[in-house]
């Protein structure tokens, strides 16, 4: 009985004139003070589902809907399928092909599914106990289709040995598995997703789990294999700013996929995503995956050295002359090759290069090369080029080291503190907040309304500025102009400070290469003969 469902109703009582209606199990009208059954019954117009049609609302029918309120029937692959379309979705509105949607990361997770055999197989094993009937006829009778449809069926990578290009499938390949179970026989207490105790005790061998981090690296290994714009560098500072879901990843999921329980621990971040570690996952998925050879890394990639390198300067804001010595250092110790910055994860010993890292690297060698670094020869340095530019206002510049310095050490302390800052005002408790159990949703929800009140609350009283929109991210995160007097750019200054004439070339000032060791590096000490 339900007295809700029956206040619409106004009429007296035929027998004690009464107005208190309730509502029987079969829908008809029945006084509560003298339960008087009448033949009338509650009529519902339904027009969306069946137009101009007349349907009984019946207690039963509403109980059904309660149970619907639990959700879909959905398994931890799902839930990563969805955070990996909304990272390919968001790398591709910032300038990345949709083929890298498509064709590659799509054809990289169908493969992680079927050597996981999640899918893509006869017998997918998703559980060993539960009987499940895997259909291959149709897919549209399948609860996936109300998924992202990430893994359509368009051309597929070739993966040959040769595999260094893209080449199309012919093969149609089958449709995902359709999982035909009732919800009595899947329907877990402790989580959400279906599969989710059983995921996060698995322990299988020779099986890559997944996780919320190796989404990332599927997202590079396609970066890479497309040899975009983007490093790995770039990657994870675009999911830091916000710009690719990764920490509230789960928030994006469709409100039917409900998340409770064991899913928190395998969706839920509490961390930023880390270079190294990030960089072993990508390891492990490509081995995993049994990934062939990547495309050549080309002197026209953005990805080689020389093009990094040239970046880099722009970045740090050095001269531009330098880009001859890091060319000269690429070259003379063989890392722009193509075999040396091919990645071949199924070699029998797998190159792996961390491109960013070894750009950097290279100017740092060049910058040793130039001024030797050893907090004294850069400095000299430096007074030389301070006289000239005030001797000489209207010549080129020479590069001032010690001046580079000051600005730059100015510009990067203001970019670490916006980044602490915007690291300590990064709130960890996403706007769906996450429980254990049914039993504690309430409270948890009660919880979550009251801190979002009172976060309204101090932001009124602290800052009543308005939010600023999101700017788009940029590979570059330093600009220079020639007309800010603080922040000087150095790109056109002149190297003459630090180099003298040699015969018919030149050659630097700075004899030695200073190590760590405090040893001379002979490899070096032969680089600074054929300079120039």
């Amino acid at each position: 009985m339900d007295l809700e469902e029956a206040r619409e109703f106004r009429e007296r009582c035929s027998q004690c004139a009464a107005v208190s209606w309730g509502l029987t199990d079969e829908g008809k009208y029945y006084c509560t003070s003298c339960h008087n059954v009448t033949e009338r019954s509650r009529e519902v117009i339904d027009t969306g589902a069946i137009p101009n049609t007349k349907i009984q609302a019946i207690n039963r029918g509403l109980k059904r809907k309660r149970k619907l309120e639990k959700g879909w029937d959905w398994y931890v692959c799902e839930g990563f399928q969805h955070i990996l379309y909304q990272q390919a979705e968001a790398l591709q509105s910032l300038g990345v092909g949709p083929e890298l949607k498509n064709e590659v990361l799509h054809n990289f997770w169908k493969r992680y599914l079927q050597k996981s055999k999640q899918a893509y197989c006869k017998n997918p094993v998703y559980t060993s106990r539960r009987k499940t009937t895997v259909l291959e006829d149709n897919l549209s009778h399948s609860d996936w289709e109300s998924e992202p449809e990430l893994l359509s069926d368009m051309s597929c990578l070739s993966f040959a040995e040769s595999g260094a290009e893209s080449q199309p499938d012919v093969r149609t390949p089958k449709p995902f598995p359709i999982i035909k179970a009732s919800h009595s026989e899947t329907t877990s207490v402790c989580s959400g997703s279906l599969d989710g105790v059983e995921y996060s005790l698995r322990k299988e061998k020779g099986v890559m789990k997944m996780s919320v981090p190796q989404t990332l690296a599927f997202c590079y290994l396609s970066l890479l294999w497309q040899r975009e714009t983007i490093t790995l560098s770039d990657l994870l500072r675009f999911v830091e700013e916000e710009h690719i879901p990764y920490i509230h990843a789960f928030q994006h999921f469709p409100e039917e996929m409900k998340l409770y329980g064991r899913d928190k621990g395998i969706f839920a971040i509490e961390s930023w995503p880390n270079y190294e570690v990030i960089f072993k996952k990508i390891i492990e998925v490509a081995t995993f995956l049994d990934l062939p050879r990547f495309p050549d890394i080309t002197e026209n990639c953005y990805l080689h050295p020389n093009i990094l390198c040239m970046k880099y300067l722009m970045e740090v804001n050095l001269p531009g002359e330098m880009h001859n010595v890091t060319c000269l250092v690429v070259k003379s110790t063989g890392i722009g090759e193509v075999d040396f910055l091919r990645f071949d994860p199924i070699a029998k010993k797998a190159k792996t290069v961390k491109y960013d890292v070894q750009a950097v690297a290279v100017i740092v060698v060049a910058l040793k090369l130039l001024f030797l670094l050893d907090d004294n020869l850069e400095w000299s340095l430096s007074n030389i080029a301070k006289k000239y530019n005030e001797k000489n206002k209207e010549d080129k510049p020479w590069f001032d080291f010690r001046k580079w310095y000051q600005v730059m050490k100015k510009a990067i302390d203001e970019k670490k503190q916006k980044w602490e800052e915007a690291r300590a005002k990064f709130l960890w408790k996403g706007e769906k907040p996450l429980y254990y159990s049914a039993i504690d949703r309430p409270v948890v929800y009660k919880r979550r309304e009251m801190v979002v009140s009172l976060q309204k609350q101090f932001s009124t009283l602290v800052d009543s500025a308005p939010n600023v929109e999101k700017k788009k991210p940029s590979s570059f995160q330093f600009n220079w102009t020639e007309e800010d007097s603080e922040r000087p750019c150095f790109h056109g200054h002149s190297l003459q400070g630090v180099l003298q004439q040699k015969g018919q070339s030149l050659t630097t000032k700075n004899s030695l290469y200073w190590l760590s060791t405090q040893k001379f590096c002979k490899r070096y000490a032969m680089l600074l003969e054929i300079m120039g």
